[in-house]
């Protein structure tokens, strides 16, 4: 089971980069955004589906959506996009955990991407609120809402924590993805001051962490 998850999100990740430079390349950017914009609303609903099914099942890379969303719809609509799924669906991750437990998880996300659910309750998240948004920072927040919901944390932790990490770590690859296709200045300063204040919140969960 594992092996062909992680298959299948080996393929889905080289059949996304596929298809978006098969786009570019026969229609060029600037096109595409054009017919992207006039999809209206279901170009972003769909990228904010994808990303969703991405942090419910773990195993899919994420990632490529927050570039997908700054590159074909902009900083500005693509920013809100991934940031209001990410709320969503980590809410939901969190809530699934927090009151079924651990049974529906594993199912969900496979035995081995459960162990590494289990690992990070070994770090008391629920009593380090720097650590646990610092954590929720990393490319790991998908299995972080997991294991908080499993560590009990109350749910008005857990959200100030959520939502501080999303504000800055969505705006680094967002703000790539918008500068590969509208210019490099100004989106790239955004994602610089993104991995500043990145750094500068994991230096403090560092500090804050148990000896």
């Amino acid at each position: 089971m594992n092996k062909i998850q992680k298959f299948l999100s080996i393929v889905f990740f080289i059949a996304i980069l596929v298809v978006l430079i098969y786009l570019i390349q026969n229609y060029g950017i600037e096109p595409l955004r054009n017919k992207i914009e006039s999809m209206g609303i279901w170009a972003p609903f769909g990228i904010f589906i994808l990303r969703g099914v991405s942090i419910i099942l773990p195993a899919l890379p994420s990632s490529a959506y927050s570039l997908l969303a700054g590159s074909l719809l902009g900083f500005q609509k693509g920013y809100m996009t991934i940031i209001f799924s990410d709320i969503v669906f980590c809410q939901a991750a969190f809530f699934i955990a927090r009151n079924f437990g651990r049974v529906p998880v594993r199912n969900l996300v496979g035995p081995k991407a459960m162990k590494k659910i289990e690992s990070f309750n070994q770090n008391q998240l629920e009593e380090n609120f720097f650590l646990m948004t610092g954590l929720l920072m990393t490319g790991l927040f998908d299995f972080l809402s997991y294991a908080i919901g499993i560590g009990g944390t109350r749910w008005k932790i857990f959200t100030p924590a959520l939502l501080i990490s999303l504000l800055i770590s969505d705006s680094i690859l967002v703000a790539v993805g918008a500068g590969v296709s509208q210019g490099a200045g100004l989106f790239l300063g955004i994602a610089l001051l993104g991995m500043f204040a990145l750094a500068t919140i994991s230096g403090f969960a560092k500090n804050k962490m148990p000896k």
